[in-house]
């Protein structure tokens, strides 16, 4: 079909494949993914090994216990179970940009320009403030955390947490800061989709505060410290979505609609 002079060329014409092959690169992209965990999981299990990832994990926690108290299993398996499952879980966080590389080209050529301008920064950037919230919480929340909890303890009770009950602890943690650090996206997408406007979202702002200490004491421990750890990132986060939102909404416009401002 042939497009008058006025009409605006697409940019997906001649990029359609059969449906057979999407799936054959779905199954490509999905071997290279798995073969990228593999391999970061096969080094790590070389060096450092799955206990000395332990080690590393429990660091902050043993810091905090008193002199020659350790973690302990209550499960016989437990031992070589949570090591290894924190094994995995370090390969794929290593492996995420690649994972996430391969995803990209999976759907980029599928994508308009002003879409490719708006997708790839924010899947960096998410992936980047997943990796900072985690750090956060392992660096500085943790630390402090315990040190708070160990200092209610009772001299007559002896700290000896579970290995599992441990990890349980730490994924939710992190994951609850990861997630918490995505905050500017998701005000991002929101502004960038037209559900919500700039002016509403800094309406919105002393409702969020609130909101932000509601989640942070559903989901971190029963304690002043982290919840202030969870809730005031979150906060600052909030007014850095509003900002770079703007910034996005500039700069990733469709050609339709950069005419109709022109116009």
């Amino acid at each position: 079909m042939s497009t008058t002079p006025n009409e605006p060329e697409d940019e997906l014409a001649g990029t359609e494949q059969p449906f057979v092959a999407h799936l054959v690169e779905l199954r490509d992209r999905l071997i290279k993914a798995f073969i990228a965990v593999g391999i970061v999981a096969a080094v790590l299990a070389v060096w450092p090994g799955p206990a000395a990832l332990y080690d590393i994990l429990a660091a902050p926690l043993i810091a905090t216990l008193p002199k020659g108290a350790t973690l302990i299993a209550t499960s016989v398996i437990s031992p070589f179970i949570v090591p290894l499952k924190i094994l995995l879980m370090a390969a794929f966080l290593i492996a995420l940009p690649v994972v996430l590389w391969q995803v990209w080209a999976f759907v980029a050529p599928g994508l308009y320009s002003h879409e490719k301008k708006l997708v790839l920064p924010l899947v960096v950037s998410s992936t980047v403030l997943f990796f900072i919230g985690v750090a956060f919480c392992y660096f500085f929340v943790f630390g402090q955390v315990f040190s708070f909890i160990q200092s209610f303890a009772p001299k007559s009770i002896t700290a000896a947490p579970d290995i599992e009950a441990y990890l349980s602890f730490v994924m939710t943690m992190f994951l609850a800061f990861g997630a918490a650090f995505e905050v500017p996206i998701v005000v991002i997408v929101l502004a960038r989709m037209g559900i919500v406007s700039i002016e509403k979202l800094k309406e919105f702002r002393g409702y969020f505060i609130v909101l932000a200490f509601i989640i942070a004491a559903v989901i971190t421990p029963p304690d002043v410290v982290s919840q202030l750890a969870l809730a005031v990132p979150m906060c600052l986060l909030y007014e850095v979505g509003i900002w770079a939102a703007q910034l996005f909404i500039r700069h990733t416009k469709a050609p339709e609609e950069e005419g109709e401002v022109a116009k």
